[in-house]
């Protein structure tokens, strides 16, 4: 089609994810298998990679903006824009949960954190005993130094007995078929109690002057 010599992109493949030191394929294929395309930067600066006609460019790429260009009848024409992004990622997906306490009254505020560790792209939900109702605030820190992790942290305001369960968080590797998730049961009770443990009888026998100690466990 000299009208439209590049196939027309979907959206999702302008965006490219890649990890640190892969290949990747920039995805600007011509409607004639003939014709002579050109690579170039954001600096429209030519950029040398094997060309497959049924592909794209095919190399190890930094990340940027790129563009594809050919010539049609003396015409030139720009491919859409596709932008590479550089993760880090590692094959393994080291995940953590953490809970402050897992003994709550009602009232409080739950606190559960899961941490993605050596991998900077994921995809991690949550399940909890108030999904349903969207009780739950999550917030992502991405931390960089000393080393890479994402925090996500999930808070429960007023907390009730209904809040009591499985919270479990599950994360999912952004390029490969892998998946971790981990589990932490919180348990929350309408108000708090005291239990005592006296570690002496019912009757206690004293003699007249006698100095006595009567110890008592409380949780």
């Amino acid at each position: 089609d000299p009208d439209m010599p590049f196939v027309p992109s979907i959206p999702e493949d302008q965006f490219i994810l890649v990890e640190e030191g892969d290949p990747t394929v920039i995805p600007c294929r011509t409607s004639d298998p003939d014709a002579q395309v050109t690579l170039v930067n954001s600096l429209d600066k030519p950029v040398y990679a094997l060309y497959d006609t049924k592909q794209g460019f095919i190399g190890n790429f930094p990340a940027g903006s790129y563009t594809c260009k050919t010539m049609v009848k003396g015409m030139e024409f720009k491919s859409d824009e596709f932008l590479i992004y550089i993760i880090r990622a590692t094959s393994q997906l080291p995940v953590e949960i953490e809970a402050l306490k897992t003994v709550y009254k009602t009232g409080e505020t739950i606190v559960v954190t899961c941490v993605v560790f050596d991998n900077e792209v994921v995809n991690l939900q949550w399940n909890y005993p108030g999904k349903v109702k969207e009780k739950g605030l999550i917030k992502l820190d991405d931390i960089k130094v000393p080393s890479q992790k994402l925090v996500y942290t999930l808070t429960i305001p007023e907390a009730s007995v209904k809040d009591t369960g499985d919270y479990e968080c599950t994360a999912r590797h952004a390029t490969k078929e892998v998946k971790e998730n981990k589990k932490v049961v919180i348990t929350v009770h309408d108000k708090g109690f005291v239990h005592l443990e006296p570690q002496f009888s019912p009757l206690e026998a004293v003699n007249l002057h006698e100095v006595k100690n009567f110890v008592v466990d409380v949780q």
